[in-house]
């Protein structure tokens, strides 16, 4: 199922629920980045539906990932609009299945303000625009079922169990199908796809687990082709104790900073 259609799921839901099919998984649970963009989903339509003749796009995302969250079973999406002011829309959502909360997030939507302070992309990259991916193939029971969505190529790190001694992962990413029109869902859900900047430093396979996921806006997103590469650097900032601490910044094809990205994750190996 195309990540268009599992989004639609949500649209034609009375109550918010939607059944994520296996091949969205990740593990024994749902794909972070698929369930963080179902999130960030719902809560848009709030927003519009709250401010139908104003624009406020999304400026920070951030996503807890508590429990376990299964696919195949039922998840309910509840999201409440805490506070919508003059320039700004603050809103909380809790993901639930089986009567647990599996994850909670949220997010601050708002309006262009303004100002007289203005420093623009100073974060670049110089990567080459790759013609194919380079990634892990579909093994079965090796590879995230997940990954069957996405395409990713690696130009500076490796990949994950290879005892290399590199912390870092730079490279670029776009939807294997592309979507019938690119948005922040699509974004979200992309930036997820790439593994812990650590594990390539292990030489056996080893679980790890996303536990905080925060990402911010730094400029309203261009309008992006859907087949288009977006470039990924990830770094690692600090790893110890079984957790840890990533930065990634994502690019568009012709340069512009989308999003910035910072994770906690605990690898167990």
């Amino acid at each position: 199922m195309h990540i268009d259609e599992v989004i639609k799921m949500l649209d034609d839901s009375v109550n918010q629920t939607v059944i994520i099919p296996d091949n969205w998984a990740q593990g024994r649970t749902v794909y972070g980045g698929l369930t963080a963009a179902l999130i960030y989903y719902r809560m848009s339509l709030l927003v519009d539906k709250d401010k139908p003749d104003e624009f406020r796009p999304i400026r920070y995302f951030n996503v807890s990932f508590i429990g376990p969250l299964l696919v195949k079973e039922n998840i309910s999406i509840e999201v409440e609009l805490i506070r919508s002011g003059r320039s700004a829309s603050q809103l909380v959502a809790y993901v639930n299945q089986n009567g647990k909360t599996c994850v909670i997030a949220q997010a601050c939507f708002g309006i262009n303000r303004k100002s007289k302070i203005s420093v623009i992309d100073q974060i670049q990259h110089c990567m080459e625009k790759p013609k194919k991916a380079n990634f892990i193939p579909q093994i079965p029971k090796v590879v995230p079922r997940f990954l069957r969505h996405f395409e990713i190529n690696i130009q500076d790190g490796r990949l994950p169990f290879m005892r290399s001694k590199k912390d870092h992962l730079h490279g670029w990413m776009r939807f294997k199908k592309a979507p019938q029109k690119f948005n922040d869902a699509h974004l979200i859900a992309l930036i997820d796809a790439w593994p812990s900047t650590v594990l390539q430093q292990l030489k056996m396979p080893a679980p790890a687990s996303t536990m905080n996921w925060n990402i911010e806006f730094p400029q309203i997103s261009p309008t992006l082709k859907p087949d288009q590469w977006l470039a990924y650097q990830a770094t690692t900032k600090h790893a110890s104790d079984g957790y840890v601490y990533g930065d990634a910044n994502i690019w568009s094809e012709s340069g512009e900073l989308l999003a910035l990205s910072r994770q906690t994750v605990g690898v167990f190996g």
